[in-house]
């Protein structure tokens, strides 16, 4: 995927600092949080609140923390994978109508600024997931052994991921946009038919 210059645009790894930042503020709030851990925490939470326990350990203690690093790292590697992808309007005509019909279905984004927006909306999606986790680890961290949920910890993680979907949503739709109108198709010459930038 090359610009007209003849460099790859960069992935938008700003998008990325928002998460990095939570992951930051989790470890330190869990550091902060864990010598006052009762011996049994949270082990499972159900619609009714917590409704398993286990002993305290930095394992159990610290899973959202993993989780959120590992969600970070799949989808940092994901807007990576994304802005290496060659645009539809950067690939060779297909030689026949299957390979029209193959390359039309591979999802490839459109245009190298469809690439860069999806990126930047997987990396948005990830910092939203972030804030949809920190209501568990207030669960996960609270110095009082009880199984009682308040019903704002669901209220803000349900916001948060549903939220989450837009930016997604947004790319995907905006990329269509430009399928749509025909810009994201190959002429068969490495510089496709978009005549400039789709955003």
């Amino acid at each position: 995927m090359r610009t007209g210059t003849g460099e790859r645009p960069g992935s938008p790894w700003w998008w990325l600092l928002p998460g990095l930042l939570l992951l930051g503020v989790m470890t330190a709030w869990g550091l902060l949080r864990y010598p006052e851990l009762p011996d049994r925490i949270p082990q499972h939470i159900g619609p009714g609140g917590v409704d398993a326990w286990t002993d305290k350990s930095v394992g159990m203690a610290f899973l959202p923390v993993f989780l959120y690093a590992g969600l970070i790292a799949i989808t940092a590697g994901c807007a990576f994978a994304v802005t290496r992808t060659t645009p539809l309007d950067e690939m060779p005509a297909p030689s026949d109508r299957w390979a029209m019909a193959a390359a039309s279905m591979n999802g490839r984004p459109a245009t190298a600024a469809s690439a860069r927006r999806v990126a930047g909306a997987l990396l948005m999606t990830n910092a939203l997931l972030g804030v949809a986790l920190l209501p568990l680890c207030w669960i996960q961290w609270r110095a009082d052994q009880t199984a009682a949920v308040p019903a704002w910890t669901w209220i803000l993680a349900a916001t948060a991921f549903l939220l989450s979907m837009v930016p997604t949503t947004r790319a995907w739709w905006a990329d269509a946009r430009v399928r749509a109108a025909g810009r994201g198709v190959s002429t068969g010459n490495g510089a496709g038919t978009a005549p400039g930038r789709d955003g």
